[in-house]
């Protein structure tokens, strides 16, 4: 059952797996192991691909199965760091969209993305305007590739840049497996003032072939509260947090680590850095799942 899930999605991750074979996460990763030991996956930090998946993309109808509960936390949270009347930046990818849903509701928003469904996610949505990219359409991801795209966005300039990828590291940041889907992210990039990465528990320590936005050019990481097993995922998070990225947790039910629901827009942003609280990154995040004010993210700094 595991294999024929991975087969049939290129990349699930253990939370996932665990669900639709009605076991625990602890079996789960026991039979992943077993499986890579004959070659037949490979795993991923909190999850498991194809062999040869640093070099592998799923497509959409693949990566749209993915994580859909964590990525819809993701997307509750980062809708609350838009302001009315801004101007915007969206990248492609199954998070975007999800977060593309919920600025519907932003009145006065400018969007700039090139992104389709980014696009369709807001093509009806009242006082939202969208402003596409040139390019070339890169099926896969129903996204506009290539040079026709980057030289729109020359001279733009907004407030925010969304964006999502494969991969997300201390060392080399957001990465993603198309050289043409990079290039197009390090336009966007440079069109904004602030780079809001988007990434699922599953993406943290995972690196991909090409890298989208260095570490040091990330503002803030929008992410899940990664599974209490996850120490490499923490760890990860830990290490981003020294290097001064700014995180915010959202709990896998569209709410912050803590029970209470997310509210619909103005997360909480991160003031003046400051070290992290006694117990690093999981002490803060126990501490959330004891009982988190309305609105509340993980907010770690720089120690």
């Amino acid at each position: 059952m595991i294999l024929e899930m991975v087969r049939a999605n290129g990349a699930v991750s253990l939370r996932e797996l665990a669900r639709v074979v009605q076991t625990s996460e602890v079996t789960v990763r026991r039979d992943v192991r077993a499986l890579e030991a004959e070659g037949l996956l490979d795993r991923r930090h909190g999850g498991a691909v194809l062999p040869g998946g640093f070099t592998r993309e799923s497509g959409f109808p693949q990566k749209s199965h993915l994580a859909t509960a964590e990525k819809t936390a993701i997307a509750d949270l980062a809708a609350g760091l838009v302001e009315e009347g801004e101007a915007i930046v969206v990248g492609a990818g199954t998070t975007t969209q999800e977060l593309a849903r919920r600025l519907a509701r932003v009145p006065g928003l400018t969007v700039v993305t090139n992104s389709l469904l980014v696009a369709q996610a807001l093509a009806h949505a009242n006082r939202v305007e969208v402003v596409m990219t040139g390019g070339t359409l890169r099926g896969s991801n129903y996204a506009l590739v290539g040079s026709g795209a980057e030289q729109s966005l020359q001279g733009l300039r907004v407030s925010k840049a969304f964006l999502s990828g494969s991969g997300l590291t201390a060392e080399r940041g957001l990465s993603t497996s198309n050289m043409l889907s990079a290039s197009v992210d390090r336009a966007l990039v440079q069109a904004a003032a602030e780079v809001v990465v988007l990434a699922d528990h599953t993406k943290l320590g995972t690196d991909t072939m090409f890298q989208t936005v260095p570490t040091d050019l990330i503002t803030r990481l929008v992410t899940d509260e990664p599974p209490t097993h996850d120490d490499r995922a923490a760890t990860e998070l830990q290490a981003l947090a020294d290097q001064g990225v700014q995180i915010a947790v959202a709990g896998a039910n569209g709410a912050p680590p803590g029970g209470e629901q997310a509210p619909a827009r103005r997360a909480s942003l991160p003031g003046p850095r400051r070290g992290v609280p006694g117990g690093g990154l999981r002490g803060m995040l126990g501490d959330q799942q004891a009982g988190a004010e309305r609105g509340r993210v993980a907010d770690l700094r720089r120690r």
